[in-house]
């Protein structure tokens, strides 16, 4: 191996270059959650046709027709088995399967489907390996980890990464091979595939004696030994493979090691890769946060135009809900910042405010058409008028883009906090003629883009930690009810807070293609978190992401230098009593769990799952039974009140 000084070295086996005229088999692993096929795994089995004799696709689940349909003009066959024992046990099932005929051909290669690829080309890695005596290789390698990881104990050995390894005929007919795969231990969870797989292959054939190679290894001068850390100089070095995890991995881990996602899509971009296919399987499988996060998915617009294509016009609609009808000007003149025409829908509360309305636009020189409706009912407010009186122009009319605005006055909070807030949307989204334009120029350039709207609002608002609020369980029924599964973000959701957003129609489809009821909103009352307009507020990037469009935020320069200080000298602050770095006081404070009260019994609570977590369970019942006690003392204490409970 490459990395000998991590191996005990071995009596070598004989090995080869690979033939002039060699056969490749692929053997190929895939897994979707919905049983589709997404589009980077059809474009990478493309790219290998030309270096592979046979594809053999082991798909763990039950493909839909949508999934049939992608792989059946790229693959020569497709196998269904059980969802179990990962793509470990999809290799084995491919090897099964072919059996006796693998002595047909000169080298298997074993891969899976956590890579996008190609992004350099594949040819001069083959081309340069196939060079090579050897018995097998590998795309990319992991250093040694002592303790192990996974186990605590021991060490987790120097190895080929599992998603693709490539093994030639002298070690696949061997009976070390042979013995391997039919003693493979069962696998349960991912860290069964590592610990009984993963970690133990290389240094088991490198301790038979076979030699193997990594054709891109660790580099030198890089203090962690996990490839996906390094993503963006593997590509400059020439990988063709670009591993999924590096835009799901926990973004706090990545700001420690100062991983920036953007990079590395800027690195693919410039190689030629469609990032369309990533945004689209990403949008799908991913926590929107998440993805924002680790993509670097923030877009801080120049107020000048630089990038607007007005031979390339999207046809727009403003669809503006207005309460406060003394806000129409106002909302019109943001408006006016599109460039190009644009229709406009107005839905208003009454017929006094509509005749108000009309005659505000009437005043002012159009570059559309223009309609003011008055809607059936004030109950989810601007949702309610947007799914219900608009539902018709968002499915069918044709529009290739929609703004979403309405009267925001947050008449609820202190007057700075709900003019910010209305600030913060408005100037985010619809700033000037050259940011506006630009804004409109992500829509152009990128057909994946369902949504764009600004951050998460938090000057004046209590929204970073606490998102959700009381609408996450809601959430996740009405994501049942209209077939939404892209995994939900675990504190805070990425929505539009406030609920204006520029977006295509086409990615809010699962959203308002529902015939939602005024009833369905309740009244004054049900406008509060746990409602459904409050729930449906948080919903359009979920949505968007579950039809393969990604997401957006959008931002003005003069209020990103507002927010970006505020959050850094907050970070600081909530920083000064905890050790470490953000990823080690971030993990100390998920160990401890809530605060909640700041009581006794909250920090009794917090020291005993830190340092007696064994005791937790044990704790909680007598601290429940003890309760129970207090409150029947009490009730001695007082017998009038617990006489006086209703029968």
């Amino acid at each position: 191996m490459s990395k000998t000084s991590d191996l005990i070295v071995f009596p070598a086996r004989a090995a080869e270059p690979f033939p002039a005229n060699g056969r490749r088999l692929l053997i190929y692993v895939v897994y979707d959650t919905r049983g589709d096929v997404e589009g980077y795994i059809p474009y990478a089995l493309r790219a290998l046709r030309s270096h592979v004799a046979h594809i053999l696709v082991v798909v763990n689940g039950t493909l839909t027709e949508q999934g049939h349909a992608a792989l059946s003009p790229v693959a020569d066959e497709v196998l269904e088995r059980d969802n179990s024992g990962f793509d470990i046990w999809g290799y084995k099932t491919g090897l099964d399967h072919v059996g006796d005929a693998m002595g047909d051909y000169d080298e298997v290669v074993l891969a899976n489907d956590t890579w996008f690829g190609p992004i350099k080309p594949f040819a001069p890695i083959f081309d340069r390996m196939n060079g090579q005596a050897l018995h097998f290789w590998g795309m990319t390698d992991h250093g040694r980890v002592e303790p192990h990881p996974f186990t605590q104990t021991g060490y987790l050995p120097y190895h080929l990464q599992s998603y693709w390894v490539a093994v030639r005929r002298q070690m696949f007919l061997s009976e070390p091979w042979i013995e391997y795969w039919r003693d493979l231990p069962e696998m349960k969870s991912y860290s069964d595939a590592v610990v009984k797989h993963e970690g133990v292959f290389t240094e088991h054939f490198t301790e038979e004696g076979f030699v193997g190679e990594v054709a891109f290894p660790i580099l030198t001068g890089v203090a962690e030994n996990y490839p996906v850390l390094y993503a963006r100089q593997l590509l400059e070095a020439g990988c063709p493979t670009l591993k999924r995890r590096p835009f799901f991995q926990w973004p706090v881990y990545l700001d420690r090691l100062g991983v920036v996602g953007r990079w590395t899509l800027d690195e693919a971009e410039r190689s030629g890769y469609p990032l369309d296919l990533i945004y689209e399987d990403l949008a799908r499988n991913v926590q929107p946060r998440v993805l924002n996060t680790d993509a670097a998915m923030l877009s801080v617009l120049p107020e000048h135009d630089i990038s607007y294509d007005p031979d390339a016009p999207l046809r727009t609609v403003v669809l503006a809900h207005v309460y406060y009808d003394e806000m129409a000007a106002e909302m019109l003149d943001q408006a006016d910042t599109l460039p190009g025409d644009y229709d406009l829908i107005v839905t208003t509360s009454d017929a006094q405010k509509a005749e108000a309305i009309e005659k505000i636009i009437a005043s002012r020189p159009r570059r559309g058409h223009s309609e003011v409706r008055v809607v059936r009912s004030n109950n989810g407010r601007d949702q309610g008028a947007f799914l219900i009186d608009c539902r018709d122009v968002v499915l069918d009319g044709g529009y290739d883009l929609l703004v979403k605005i309405h009267s925001k006055r947050t008449p609820q909070s202190i007057l700075h906090v709900g003019r910010h807030f209305r600030r913060q949307q408005f100037s985010n989204l619809l700033n000037s003629p050259g940011y506006t334009a630009n804004l409109v120029a992500l829509f152009q350039r990128e057909p994946g883009l369902g949504l764009a709207y600004p951050p998460t609002v938090h000057l004046g608002h209590p929204t970073m930690g606490h998102g959700w609020w009381s609408n996450k369980p809601g959430f996740h029924e009405y994501c049942k009810l209209l077939g939404i599964r892209v995994p939900l973000d675990d504190i805070s959701p990425l929505a539009p807070y406030g609920s204006m957003y520029v977006a295509r129609p086409a990615a809010l489809r699962l959203l308002v293609q529902h015939e939602w009821t005024y009833d369905d909103f309740g009244g004054a009352e049900a406008y509060q978190d746990g409602g459904l307009a409050h729930i449906l507020e948080r919903m359009p990037s979920y949505a968007a992401g579950e039809l393969g469009y990604h997401t957006r935020t959008v931002a003005n320069a003069e209020y990103f230098a507002m927010s970006h200080t505020a959050l850094e000298y907050n970070l600081d602050q909530m920083s000064e009593t905890v050790p470490g770095a953000s990823v080690e006081q971030i993990g100390l404070l998920h160990t401890l769990g809530p605060m909640e009260r700041g009581a006794f019994s909250d920090f009794a609570r917090m020291y005993v799952r830190r340092h007696r977590p064994d005791s937790e369970d044990s704790l909680r019942a007598w601290y429940a039974r003890s309760e129970r006690v207090r409150a029947l003392l009490w009730r001695l204490r007082h017998p009038r009140t617990w006489l006086r409970r209703p029968v």
